[in-house]
């Protein structure tokens, strides 16, 4: 499959957490960072996820927010 998001993370699948309607899925990522996902069930079923499978997070964002810690003690 090729696709133009430059953004791509390989990993595997290190669990996946079923709700009523969504399921988060964890994936272990080669550096041994992990990113989260959450998706619909009925996209996790088609897919065929299972722990252990290899996946790749595709990262689509047209803005990335930075925060910095607050140092003054009224800050929110």
């Amino acid at each position: 499959m090729k696709i133009s998001a430059r953004n791509q993370l390989v990993g595997k699948v290190a669990k996946i957490t079923s709700g009523a309607v969504n399921a988060e899925v964890s994936v272990a990522l080669p550096g041994g960072g992990e990113i989260v996902s959450v998706i619909t069930k009925a996209s996790a079923k088609s897919l065929g996820l299972k722990k252990g499978s290899a996946v790749v997070a595709v990262i689509k964002a047209s803005d990335i927010l930075l925060a910095t810690p607050c140092a003054n003690p009224n800050c929110a």
